[in-house]
């Protein structure tokens, strides 16, 4: 509760600065969850006052991709719409930075994961609220950051596990990775939260609803406690330990009243 009365307070005051003082402000970095509760603790507390506004103060949320995991909630003067705002974020990368790591020698590269990226950069002592995304593939890496970090990150980031590797600052449109999906369909009996997860990971629904009582599943940002909801179409389900999925929605009824549903599942 602490933590989302600060966070709460951090957001009211940079809606107030930029109203007061006509610049940008924004947030570090924020999970889909923290997200998502910010949003709810802004609406709980009368600070929604318009769409995309906070406060009568325009927002957006952006992390350097159009649907990064990790993203700001970036606050706009009133010169700046939307899309000027994030055209400008894309081409000359002032709000965050994008930076593009590669092995300096590719023949004796070790094949790193997300995992190797993120702890090199925490161990150069960077707060995890800093960094946004890291997006990898098998030859490179583009990670999003707080400008504040991006020259330590280019200075002192020379080896990830046993390769030596190379930073470069990037335009955020830069960055070509974007996320493999392998669609599903299917039919449930319903859009419950328990019958898709039972669909999509090929379990019973009484081990959907065990992942769901241990906390294991978010939907868009926030842990769910119950199967026993439907599903909208566009929700984000992350499942601990097995991936995450965007659900599509019914494509439309069977003969029998099943729904045929479909799924893109993160690869």
């Amino acid at each position: 509760m602490d933590n989302d009365r600060l966070l709460l307070g951090r957001i009211r005051d940079l809606a107030r600065r930029t109203s007061e003082q006509n610049y940008i402000t924004h947030t570090d970095f924020l999970s889909r969850s923290e997200l998502s509760e910010a949003m709810s603790a802004c609406a709980a507390n009368g600070l929604i006052t318009g769409t995309d506004q906070i406060d009568f103060v325009t927002f957006v949320k952006y992390g350097g991709t159009p649907d990064s995991d990790r993203a700001m909630i970036c606050f706009l003067p009133s010169y700046l719409d939307k899309e000027s705002f994030l055209r400008q974020a894309d081409e000359e990368g002032v709000i965050l930075c994008c930076i593009r790591i590669e092995p300096v020698n590719k023949r004796f590269a070790d094949e790193l994961t997300h995992r190797d990226y993120l702890g090199a950069l925490m161990n150069l002592g960077i707060e995890r609220n800093r960094i946004g995304d890291i997006l990898t593939d098998s030859s490179k890496a583009y990670i999003f950051v707080t400008t504040d970090v991006a020259d330590l990150i280019c200075d002192e980031l020379i080896r990830i596990r046993h390769t030596t590797v190379k930073c470069t600052r990037v335009p955020p449109q830069s960055c070509d990775i974007t996320p493999s999906f392998k669609e599903i369909e299917g039919t449930v009996s319903s859009e419950r939260l328990d019958a898709i997860l039972a669909l999509v990971y090929k379990l019973s629904r009484g081990k959907a609803q065990e992942l769901i009582e241990s906390e294991a599943v978010s939907v868009d940002g926030k842990i769910s406690f119950s199967g026993g909801y439907d599903l909208k179409a566009g929700s984000v389900v992350s499942v601990r330990g097995h991936g995450k999925f965007i659900y599509l929605g019914t494509e439309k009824s069977t003969r029998k009243g099943r729904l045929l549903v479909k799924i893109k599942l993160y690869a």
